[in-house]
């Protein structure tokens, strides 16, 4: 695997090392070992899946302490913009955004740590998309922040997207009170 750094630190986009032959592919999605040697020392207790068509926007979220959580995130069909935002209060990114299309092509990764809203917006049709998490979900927990908002300015490549109405009601990043 190969951790790439990010222009936020601890936000690392991860390429795993692809065997691919006549048969199809092989890759190991995910190893203790190669985080650990780059500094990320994690457990993972939940995955998640779902699935999404084209123009479904899904964010930005995070879950506050004690059920803060850190997330692997890829594609396993399909293809998504994934956007992340830094909304650790003592960063010096703070409310600066990431975002990296991951697909099933290129089988890129993401290593979100705690302390970030994240998101997606679908590109393709029956995208499947599937997290890692270090924490269990908690209903009280979960915060959103608003996903048109205009100080983040987030071209998500699509048009009208499909949200729930969680997501319609998200929170300004000039309102949030960060548990970070």
């Amino acid at each position: 695997m190969n951790f790439i750094e990010t222009p936020i630190s601890d936000l690392f986009v991860i390429q795993p090392k692809v065997f691919e032959d006549e048969r199809g592919y092989f890759f190991e999605s995910f190893t203790s070992r190669s985080f650990e040697s780059n500094g990320i020392i994690i457990n993972f207790v939940q995955d998640n899946q779902s699935l999404s068509q084209k123009g479904v926007l899904r964010g930005l979220h995070f879950q506050a302490p004690p059920f803060a959580q850190g997330k692997l995130v890829r594609v396993i069909k399909g293809a998504v913009l994934d956007v992340v935002v830094d909304i650790r209060k003592n960063s010096a990114s703070y409310g600066k955004q990431f975002s990296i299309e991951l697909n099933e092509k290129n089988k890129t990764m993401l290593w979100i740590p705690v302390g970030f809203a994240h998101g997606f917006s679908t590109l393709e049709d029956n995208t499947i998309f599937s997290y890692k998490c270090t924490n269990y979900y908690n209903k009280e927990s979960e915060g959103c922040l608003l996903w048109r908002d205009k100080q983040l300015n987030i071209d998500w490549k699509i048009n009208d997207p499909v949200l729930s109405e969680k997501d319609k009601s998200g929170t300004p990043l000039q309102q949030l009170v960060s548990p970070f």
